[in-house]
């Protein structure tokens, strides 16, 4: 009888298992299929006409989405998807969320979207926008870029929000007090990762950094992680080789690797020039993380925790792909706005930066607990999650890091630690 009864769960499972493993397989399809639907919901819905406003619209707030061009970097293969719509779908879906409380409390949301192209200049442009008496910003944007902005004006009627740059320097000596970051720091994320590789006992590091500036900031984050949590870092090159690798990685890679022993080799490659290489061609077999392998990120398509794989499911349905970081924290940038003005009832500049800036404000970011901001430095707290390219591993902060406020600050510069001064 037993027998009998576990062969009925093993057919079972295998059917179940089956039916995932399918389902897995026809997931463009069934993206189609609901784009097919969310197109026939689409038209009745304009059969019946545009949802109403439940009171008269008190508050209209625009939001500009500035972005620049890029030019077409060399990928590492073909599989690498080359995306120049980051962010453009986060703000779409955070604006419909809005409205879904706007509708009833009259606030309404617009969100325009402006990309500077490589012929133009951007304090000019950005200055058009000042003209117009455009106040709230979501900027995709890099460390240098940023920078310019505040040559341009370093007024308190604005606010920025920051979705690309992980540099340490702006939430530091270079913070100002109406940027908000939404991305963890380079300092968050090492911290985030060594978490982690000391719950494991992985404390003997081989670093390898990348010739970009940003390998640099990242690999002296790390540094600094290293030397807060105790980690020996037995060996430390830079990787400053121009050959092909997908020819030469065979060759190159065991012996750039040979040496020390060590337990885990963290490496800090940003572009991904070079790291994905590094995967089963080192000297000794050792795990890999930081920007390649393990790595710590705000966001990634595998994590399901939380809502999250609702959140997965209706980013792919709108724009045929994966959420991004840049996505994701352009996303949460519009939701900080909208909630703050559903919370304060204005959207006068000083108002919303105040409320974002208190200990009131949380925001549900599918992150198992709220987000918020830190007051010295206008930095996100969020937790972290720690991924490798199919699966979730683990999310930072690990358990028994305490802190007398939040643990959520275990990650990165504390308040006592910040050269930020507003």
């Amino acid at each position: 009888m037993r027998s009998i009864y576990f062969l009925h769960i093993f057919l079972i499972y295998f059917c179940f298992g089956f039916f995932i493993l399918e389902a897995r397989e026809l997931s463009i399809k069934q993206i189609e299929e609901r784009k097919q639907s969310d197109l026939e919901r689409l038209k009745e819905r304009e059969k019946r006409g545009n949802k109403k406003f439940s009171k008269e619209i008190t508050l209209s707030t625009k939001l500009i989405f500035l972005s620049m061009e890029r030019k077409t970097p060399p990928v590492l293969s073909n599989l690498d998807p080359i995306l120049d719509d980051e962010g453009f779908y986060g703000v779409k879906l955070a604006i419909e969320d809005n409205l879904t409380t706007g509708r009833f409390v009259g606030h309404d949301y617009k969100a325009e979207f402006h990309r500077i192209l490589l012929n133009e200049n951007l304090k000019s442009e950005f200055q058009k926008l000042l003209n117009q008496g455009n106040k709230f910003f979501i900027v995709d944007l890099n460390e240098k870029e940023l920078k310019t902005l505040f040559e341009t004006s370093n007024s308190e009627e604005i606010v920025i929000f920051n979705v690309r740059s992980k540099a340490d320097s702006l939430r530091n000596e270079n913070c100002k007090k109406n940027l908000l970051h939404i991305p963890p720091s380079y300092s968050m994320l090492s911290d985030a990762l060594t978490q982690y590789l000391v719950k494991k006992k992985w404390n003997k590091w081989f670093l390898v950094t990348g010739p970009d500036e940003n390998d640099r900031k990242y690999a002296d984050a790390l540094k600094k992680s290293a030397k807060k949590f105790n980690i020996k870092i037995k060996k430390e090159k830079v990787w400053d080789f121009s050959a092909d690798l997908r020819r030469t990685a065979g060759k190159e890679v065991p012996i750039f690797t040979k040496g020390e022993k060590y337990d885990v080799l963290v490496v800090a490659d940003e572009k991904g020039e070079f790291g994905e290489y590094l995967t089963y061609r080192t000297w000794d077999p050792r795990p890999i993380v930081g920007t390649q392998g393990l790595t710590p990120t705000s966001w990634h398509r595998t994590h399901e925790q939380w809502g999250a794989t609702q959140m997965q499911n209706r980013f792919r349905r709108e724009s045929g792909r994966w959420m991004t970081e840049v996505d994701y924290h352009a996303w949460t940038a519009v939701r900080s706005i909208g909630e703050a003005i559903t919370r304060t009832s204005s959207n006068d500049v000083k108002d919303i930066r105040k409320y974002l800036l208190g200990e009131k404000f949380g925001l549900g970011a599918y992150k198992g607990v709220k987000v918020s901001f830190r007051s010295w430095n206008g930095q996100m707290r969020q937790p972290i999650l720690l991924a490798a390219p199919r699966s979730m591993v683990s999310v930072s902060p690990q358990e028994g890091y305490i802190h007398p406020d939040s643990e959520l600050d275990t990650m990165g510069k504390d308040q006592p630690e910040s050269t930020c001064k507003f």
